[in-house]
């Protein structure tokens, strides 16, 4: 059985492993995630670092699904934006470990993800993908819309181009 959870500060540094495990994975499995081969373990702990410090200040959310006491997925809802835009959210760092995809796992952290936004005072959310991957589809599926494509906007882990959507959604 799978329990997704927002991680509390309290909590955070105790999974810091198993949310890098999860990065290290996706993007060992060519994910587009902001980051390039070769990236290590260690890369992903350095990464988590900062989003857990983030985190404690106050600037995003961190969710996370177990397996038991395992990590298997993640998504982090990013708080911090410009004064005018105190309603306003961006959805980060969807990932879902290789062994644990298929199962719907990408959608239930979604759904929490977007609860969790609203619960703190956020109406609209924003995120981008790669285009053409089952994540954009995904997105279509909850009910959030595309803006547009941006041809060429980030790269693979193995350097090639990839084309990147842009979604919003209006909660609440």
């Amino acid at each position: 059985m799978i329990e997704i959870r927002r991680l509390e500060s309290s909590e955070l540094r105790d999974h810091l492993d198993g949310l890098a495990a999860v990065l290290e994975d996706c993007v060992a499995g060519g994910a587009s995630v902001s980051y390039m081969a070769p990236f290590s373990r260690e890369d992903a702990v350095a990464a988590f670092e900062g989003f857990v410090a983030d985190a404690e200040r106050g600037g995003r959310l961190i969710l996370a699904a177990f397996l038991g006491e395992e990590v298997v997925g993640t998504v982090q809802v990013v708080l911090t934006t410009p004064p005018n835009q105190p309603h306003r959210g961006d959805i980060a760092k969807l990932l879902v470990h290789r062994k644990a995809r298929r199962q719907g796992l990408a959608d239930r952290l979604m759904e929490h993800a977007e609860r969790e936004a609203l619960a703190e005072g956020r109406t609209l959310l924003v995120l981008d993908t790669v285009t053409g991957d089952d994540a954009e589809r995904l997105y279509a599926r909850r009910g959030w819309n595309q803006v547009g494509v941006i041809p060429g906007y980030a790269l693979y882990p193995d350097g090639r181009l990839c084309d990147t959507t842009v979604f919003y959604k209006t909660l609440g």
